[in-house]
């Protein structure tokens, strides 16, 4: 059984909402080199504030697997389903993990059968793996009383792309049976975002892929934001050019990075990393002429 270290659940709150890491497991350390090529050893040793906890002294980056759950709205939401246990997988260290999210989940008080909503920021692998689970030698939908909520643009983006095999696999164990279950709905993002329920809204966020979504917590005049894939690591704050491998569109995901965080910088909002280890959250500041992320670690509960 393949877990992180801690059983406590971390936590912040934002207003009235408290948002759970539910953790699934820590990266390998070669998925920095491989995701973001640009986040050299030199470029890292530039920036103090990245060590320890972000990166160790030999320019090593830290990223993790999880995911996010909160209380909104009358809404019980879990955003981004990770990496799933079982899955064939062409990148060694997603493939066919066994790990305990599905009890993190329920000792944070969001058993599957509880959660009411489920976003995905995109449709990649990492983000869509516990959107099934394996029963009966069946991928059925984990969240069977859930509704699932992508982009529009997004599903569409996909559904006429001309797919490698292992990510039409993805699709066939962690997306089309919750379509076929006639689960997943489909929201139109305008550039402005969309408010899908009482202080919950989804903002666009395009580039990694064409249709990704941030999400956007607000209570009690209180904010946070959910990077999903626009950011990987904290290092892109430093630089926001440094782009992810994968990302479709790296000028576009550039772009998006850049106009992110100019609307954070120097602001309350608290920025919740999808991939970001422990802190994981934090105030972007300003330094110089990009930003530092200003660490705001989590309570356990």
């Amino acid at each position: 059984m393949q877990t992180p270290p801690s059983t406590a659940t971390p936590s912040w709150t934002v207003g009235d909402i408290t948002v759970h890491r539910i953790d699934e497991i820590p990266l390998p350390p070669a998925t920095g080199p491989w995701l973001l090529p640009g986040a050299t050893t030199d470029v890292i040793s530039q920036h103090d504030w990245l060590r320890p906890d972000f990166a160790d002294h030999e320019g090593t980056l830290h990223l993790d697997s999880h995911s996010f759950a909160f209380f909104v709205g009358g809404v019980r939401v879990l955003v981004d389903t990770g990496i799933g246990n079982g899955k064939e997988r062409a990148n060694p260290a997603w493939h066919n993990l066994q790990t305990d999210f599905p009890a993190r989940l329920a000792a944070a008080g969001y058993s599957p059968d509880s959660v009411d909503l489920v976003i995905l920021t995109h449709l990649h692998a990492d983000h869509v793996g516990w959107n099934t689970r394996e029963a009966n030698g069946e991928w059925v939908p984990t969240f069977s009383n859930a509704r699932y909520l992508t982009s529009r643009t997004e599903r569409e983006f996909w559904a006429s792309y001309d797919m490698e095999e292992p990510r039409k696999q993805m699709f066939r164990d962690s997306v089309i049976p919750v379509e076929e279950a006639g689960l997943l709905d489909l929201i139109d993002v305008p550039e402005g975002g969309v408010e899908i329920a009482p202080g919950l809204r989804l903002i666009p966020t395009p580039g990694h892929t064409p249709g990704h979504l941030a999400v956007e917590l607000t209570s009690r005049g209180q904010t946070a934001l959910i990077t999903g894939d626009c950011l990987h690591h904290p290092v892109q704050l430093a630089q926001p050019t440094i782009s992810a491998c994968v990302d479709i569109d790296p000028a576009q995901s550039t772009a998006s990075r850049r106009k992110l965080l100019a609307s954070l910088a120097d602001t309350t909002t608290l920025l919740l990393g999808t991939h970001f280890a422990p802190p994981t959250a934090g105030h972007v500041i300003t330094q110089g002429n990009t930003y530092r992320l200003s660490p705001v670690p989590a309570e356990p509960r």
